[in-house]
């Protein structure tokens, strides 16, 4: 199913905007979403979910095409095929993804990574991917097109919708925009929430695969993993963010500055001591 939920909603004293949203749309459309490089993002890895897991996801909720076009020249389909023609191309679509699966089922006799073999499945995978921005403008204007494909138009379209309803909370100078912090840990140290935080958006959750919810202790771990070892994995530090006094670009959030600065000036100096 394509979704899109808000998981955080902030504007500066200068009006700029900064939204976390939740999303879930099919994997062969993950690319599209790739292209737009304003966005932070983070997205479930196919390499790190057991591959029996994945497969279970993948029958409670297979990614299927929402509409089959007639070929054509170029990039879209002017006219739709019919509606007998759909669904027998959608029977073809399922054989294919239950002909894969038995296939990945026999290869995992041999105990082969989860890494290798999963990349057989997404076709038919949905991702969850967690997305941060300032700038939606141009997004909307490509993929709410009606020549963008139609899946991620469809996405598109859940996203403006989601923004829409949304009221942004007002944030002034200083005070920071932090996705995934439950209600009753507001009272936590700025510090911990921004680690917590981290944790979080790098598994675009605030549980783990297997459904189990994340405690403090091991989202402080898996902080110090990502950005306290070398080499740094800060994308997840991305969606933290402080809201500056000017409504200017810094990175690519205008108006906000990601805790990632602090991340890698941070590194930046372990790495001095190291040297010295």
């Amino acid at each position: 199913m394509i979704t899109a939920e808000i998981a955080l909603d902030s504007i500066n004293t200068k009006g700029d905007r900064i939204t976390t949203l939740i999303l879930n749309y099919p994997r062969f459309i993950h690319s599209e979403v790739m292209t737009h490089r304003v966005f932070s993002r983070n997205a479930a890895s196919s390499r790190a979910v057991p591959t029996e897991i994945m497969i279970e996801r993948i029958y409670l909720d297979p990614a299927r095409p929402i509409q089959w076009g007639e070929n054509q020249k170029g990039m879209s389909a002017e006219n739709q095929l019919s509606s007998e023609i759909s669904h027998e191309l959608n029977l073809i679509w399922d054989d294919t993804m239950n002909y894969v699966i038995e296939n990945v089922r026999r290869m995992l006799a041999f105990n082969p990574h989860k890494q290798t073999v999963n990349r057989l499945l997404e076709p038919w995978m949905h991702i969850q991917t967690l997305v941060t921005s300032t700038e939606w403008d141009n997004f909307f204007e490509q993929r709410c097109d009606s020549n963008a494909q139609p899946e991620i138009q469809v996405l598109a379209w859940k996203i403006r919708d989601a923004m829409m309803l949304s009221k942004p909370k007002k944030l002034s100078v200083g005070e920071w925009h932090i996705p995934f912090i439950k209600p009753e840990e507001i009272a936590l140290p700025l510090e911990t929430k921004l680690k917590v935080s981290t944790a979080r958006c790098a598994r675009t959750s605030y549980y783990f695969h297997d459904g189990k919810e994340s405690s403090l202790e091991k989202d402080l771990e898996l902080h110090d993993r990502l950005v306290g070892s070398f080499p740094i994995h800060a994308s997840p530090a991305e969606h933290q963010a402080r809201a500056i006094s000017q409504s200017q670009f810094c990175k690519n959030l205008r108006g906000w500055e990601q805790y990632r600065l602090m991340v890698e000036e941070n590194c930046k100096k372990q790495k001095q001591l190291e040297f010295f």
